[in-house]
């Protein structure tokens, strides 16, 4: 699996002249990922955790100054292990090649219940925020905005279109249905979603042109 740092506080390399141990970093890492895909955001220990991974929990503390961003650390981890963003030539192939996976990952196991958790996290707390913003939220949106430049590019949508927006009513309808859980996320509702915004952009353009 690719390496995902979260924080600078949080990466102690250096700390007391020690090096940093990538097997017990990896055993960690993979152990609470197990854990919180398993139980769920909320109900994972520390302890658990050093159990798990056969290490301390002061050598976890070490690296990681809470559970919340050890558990932000390894969501990352785990979601790093899936095939790189694919260039299919098409923004409705692009989307749907971005957001399917996406909405898998949500349905596997405990996923939607440790975003929660996250989220809940993020609201109290301005630094955990802030990482979850940066190594999360913007990590989800960078391939996503790439897709729409590179429509813009071939002329496929409108060069004045607000990237963002669209971003938001995508990933939005997503988060709504794995937050408040009154229907169930799946690889046609992905689908549904992407052709509603392209279906709305295109006929945007087409009234502009009437």
């Amino acid at each position: 699996m690719k390496k995902t740092a979260l924080s600078e506080p949080a990466d102690t390399t250096s700390r007391r002249g020690r090096p940093r141990s990538e097997r017990a970093r990896l055993a960690i890492l993979q152990a609470a990922a197990d854990l919180l895909l398993d139980q769920g955001g909320g109900q994972v220990s520390m302890d658990a955790v050093a159990d798990r991974a056969g290490v301390s929990k002061a050598t976890i503390y070490r690296w990681w100054p809470s559970r919340e961003r050890l558990a932000l650390d390894a969501l990352l981890e785990w979601l790093s292990a899936g095939s790189p963003p694919r260039d299919t030539g098409t923004l409705r192939g692009d989307l749907l090649a971005l957001v399917r996976p996406w909405v898998r990952d949500a349905r596997r196991r405990q996923f939607g219940r440790v975003i929660a958790a996250l989220i809940a996290e993020a609201q109290s707390d301005p630094g955990f925020a802030a990482d979850y913003r940066r190594h999360f939220i913007e990590q989800r949106r960078e391939p996503m905005q790439a897709a729409f430049a590179r429509a813009i590019d071939r002329g496929e949508v409108p060069a004045d279109l607000d990237i963002e927006v669209a971003l938001d009513l995508v990933y939005g309808a997503i988060y709504h249905r794995i937050l408040q859980g009154h229907a169930p996320l799946t690889d046609r509702f992905a689908q549904q979603v992407v052709d509603l915004l392209l279906n709305g952009i295109l006929h945007r353009d087409r009234a502009r042109g009437t």
